[in-house]
């Protein structure tokens, strides 16, 4: 459940769908079932005991295409639903008693997910902005053109509902926060672009990551 919560949070303080408890959930349950199946493999021992383990990672699909979002040509949650993957077999390791695998699978996949994002980020000139209005239905749509018009391209947009480790600030009680991961041509488009969206109605502030 450690090991499976560990990438859980790096997913929640992403605001993925997939948190903390569905991992951690996901997890447990691999681990039972890998136990279950070295149960019955020493009672029987015409029984495989990797058997059960296969369906398991057969039937964790349904939970990974929940994650999934299509919207036109853009594709999200796929990295979220690898990881309840991942984690599913993280389980059965343990389970297995595989625990040295096990705890460097985890290493390597929290690696990937949170400090190989950022270096991506950054080493792209990939800004996070953190905008902070008042009325998330209308500025949203106002804010991709604004971002667009000034030369940013947009990379992903979302709504952060739930205070995270990436929010530097602290919230106002009557705003919500929505972080969009922008590649701008240059510094001036950033430029640019901080101050026409800060300038805009029903937004507070913009910060930057």
């Amino acid at each position: 459940s450690i090991l499976g919560g560990l990438i859980g949070w790096e997913r929640e303080s992403w605001s993925k769908p997939a948190e903390f408890r569905t991992h951690i959930l996901l997890g447990i349950s691999a681990v039972l079932v890998a136990y279950m199946g070295r149960v019955v493999a020493k009672s029987d021992s015409h029984v495989d005991q990797t058997r059960i383990a296969a369906q398991l990672l057969s039937g964790i699909g349904f939970l990974g295409a929940g994650t999934i979002i299509q919207n036109g040509t853009n594709i999200k949650g796929l990295t979220t639903a690898a990881s309840l993957w991942a984690v599913a077999c993280i389980g059965i390791a343990v389970g297995s008693g595989f625990y040295a695998g096990a705890f460097v699978a985890t290493f390597v996949i929290y690696l990937t997910l949170n400090s190989l994002k950022r270096i991506i980020v950054h080493g792209s000139a990939g800004k996070l902005l953190f905008i902070e209005i008042k009325d998330v239905g209308t500025q949203i749509p106002l804010i991709t053109k604004t971002i667009k018009q000034c030369g940013g391209t947009i990379h992903s947009m979302e709504v952060v509902y739930t205070e995270t480790k990436d929010l530097k600030f602290k919230r106002r009680k009557d705003t919500s926060v929505i972080k969009v991961l922008v590649f701008p041509k240059n510094d001036d488009a950033l430029s640019l672009m901080l101050t026409t969206v800060r300038s805009m109605e029903d937004v507070e502030d913009v910060y930057v990551d």
